[in-house]
């Protein structure tokens, strides 16, 4: 699979999963996760970009230590894709009236001129994408690998890591 396939593949599937998991880094160094609703994605642009709340751990700890992850699955349980970045706190007016939606009236009092309101932007670095491919045909696999106790190996799906 070429880059560009991949950076396509990444494209196609942050766009169809609505939410993500960022982690971020505490003052303390350890790791803090939260769920957050991607807004926009261009890889291509190197521009992932999400609404978030001025008074929580996330910002905070954006403005310590900017380097995030974000880890996506799809429903099916069948896709996996993780984003290492640099996350950025923007404030550009324009930039959210693109992407605001009513949706996040509920959860700003004062829609999008609330004070709370956040642009994060994450400019990706690296992706690493992996699929389970056919889960009954990876079952039986599994069971017979168990049975013969050898390793099934690479052949439970595709995977890549790509630099962005």
């Amino acid at each position: 699979m070429s880059k560009q396939e991949q950076m396509d593949k990444i494209q196609d599937l942050v766009k169809d999963i609505k939410y993500t998991m960022m982690t971020t880094r505490t003052s303390d160094d350890h790791l803090h996760s939260c769920p957050m609703n991607t807004t926009e994605t261009s890889i291509g642009a190197k521009e992932i970009w999400f609404i978030g709340h001025k008074p929580s751990a996330t910002v905070e700890n954006i403005k310590k230590n900017p380097e995030v992850n974000l880890a996506y699955a799809t429903q099916d349980d069948k896709n996996y894709l993780s984003i290492a970045g640099k996350a950025e706190l923007v404030e550009d007016k324009d930039k959210l009236d693109e992407l605001w939606s009513v949706m996040y009236n509920a959860y700003f009092e004062q829609g999008k001129e609330d004070p709370k309101v956040q642009l994060i932007k994450v400019i990706p670095h690296g992706a690493e994408y992996w699929a389970n491919g056919n889960s009954f045909a990876n079952v039986f696999k599994i069971t017979a690998a168990a049975v013969t106790e050898t390793a099934v190996g690479d052949s439970l799906g595709e995977s890549f890591s790509v630099t962005l």
